[in-house]
């Protein structure tokens, strides 16, 4: 991904300056010129010689029939030149930014100056954003980014925050990778984290195919512990590309992953941008893989879903599919219980059960009190925080943040609320009476 430019200074000052610089590099750019540079770049270096230079080609055509000649500044520039690439590699992109320069006054070597870039993977946790174990026992990573390590780099980061990210989830029934705000990353985590899920050598890694040869996207060393066996979930959308493509690709093929969700990017290539001269950078896709299982790749197709459903949709869908596959194995009862507590809870979300009106319940149980918020009904056990409650039908309720916890109300002869039971999955009752 481009890297973003960083400014130090006093910020109306500043921004007139950028201002000033980007209008007079603007004005300074030649669109014909400036469109050769970039086809050369592309010629010079795109996997396929013979369709780089087809590619580089039309570029070269459409500058010289004029299509590219009113774009005089060069952020349009880069924008119709990233639109007009785009459809021919999903990886194409052409970017412009001004070249460096030293503000008045300042020396070169000062503190604003040498100021390290903004470490991006380390301060987005290697791309790990959130890890947790959801009711049900259901193992759950948010991952962002396929963050690059070098394996033969002592305890490298990135790959120690993938390794704590398995380990917190290690006791999970299921696991659920959430891919649906990942853009790609690093091959080398890819084939890392998919080891971590199918067997020791497996013949399932993409092969890169470039002008130098090939390479394998197989982890140099593998997950020691390997899940081979627990039921797992890839969330997907139109945002999920390249290595998070590769990863969802590569365990859909195998048999290993159940994909959820919508279809893919469709980027498949990789590569590494290049200068073009005044400003301008071209990434370029210097390889692309080919997937021992299918022969081919994903690129322009995308990986299309498993189980096709709008992305927000995509978690609670993957829950319920977890929650089905571990009942099916015929988990011990108590376990048994609990999922499938949590799966009906999950199921009468999803179809918006209705409830008797609120106000057939609302009031005190003794310590114990039934109120609204929000339009939800909740209940407060004293001074503890409220609960919201979901309604389950026939006067049952699921624990809003934990269905392993249900509320029953009851009811007299006359069909009033009299009390209430709080129940748990594990055997727990205890019995409130209404004005008790």
């Amino acid at each position: 991904m481009p890297s973003a430019v960083r400014f130090a200074g006093p910020l109306p000052l500043l921004f007139a300056l950028c201002a000033l610089a980007a209008a007079a590099t603007a004005a300074a750019v030649d669109p014909r010129s400036q469109v050769a540079g970039v086809a050369q770049v592309v010629e010079a270096h795109y996997h396929d010689p013979a369709r780089g230079r087809e590619i580089a080609d039309g570029l070269r055509a459409d500058a010289a029939q004029g299509t590219f000649d009113a774009l005089h500044d060069p952020r349009d520039l880069a924008t119709a030149l990233t639109g007009r690439l785009r459809p021919l590699d999903r990886h194409f992109a052409v970017r412009w930014s001004p070249e460096p320069a030293s503000a008045p006054g300042r020396q070169e070597g000062s503190p604003a100056s040498s100021a390290p870039p903004l470490d991006r993977s380390r301060r987005g946790n290697y791309g790990v954003r959130r890890v947790e174990v959801l009711p049900g026992n259901v193992g759950y990573i948010d991952l962002r980014q396929f963050a690059h390590f070098d394996f033969e780099a002592p305890e490298p980061p990135a790959r120690r925050a993938i390794e704590a990210a398995l380990q917190l989830v290690a006791h999970a029934d299921a696991l659920v990778i959430d891919l649906r705000g990942n853009g790609g990353g690093s091959p080398a985590m890819v084939g890392y984290l998919a080891s971590a899920f199918t067997p020791r050598g497996a013949d399932i890694y993409n092969v890169f195919h470039a002008r130098e040869g090939t390479t394998s996207e197989a982890p140099d060393d593998w997950y020691p512990t390997p899940r081979l066996d627990t039921p797992l979930y890839l969330l997907t959308s139109a945002r999920t590309g390249s290595a998070a493509e590769a990863f969802a690709y590569t365990l859909q093929n195998a048999g290993r992953a159940i994909v959820v969700g919508e279809r893919t990017a469709g980027a498949a290539n990789p590569g590494a941008e290049f200068d073009a001269g005044h400003g301008f950078r071209v990434f370029v896709s210097t390889g692309s893989p080919v997937s021992p299982v299918t022969g081919r790749n994903w690129e322009g197709d995308g990986v299309p879903p498993d189980v096709a459903v709008v992305p927000a949709d995509a978690l609670s869908t993957a829950r319920m599919l977890a929650l089905e596959a571990m009942l099916e194995r015929g988990p011990p009862d108590a376990e048994a219980v609990d999922a499938r507590w949590v799966l009906e809870a999950l199921r009468a979300q999803a179809a918006a059960v209705d409830s008797a009106p609120f106000e057939d319940y609302i009031g005190g149980y003794g310590s114990v009190a039934v109120g609204t918020r929000d339009g939800r009904l909740f209940l407060r056990n004293g001074r503890r925080p409220p609960q919201d409650l979901m309604p389950l039908g026939d006067d049952l309720f699921a624990v809003a943040d934990d269905p392993s916890l249900r509320v029953r109300f009851e009811r007299d002869a006359r069909g009033r609320v009299a009390a209430l039971e709080t129940l748990g999955s594990d055997g727990r009752a205890s019995r409130f009476r209404r004005g008790g």
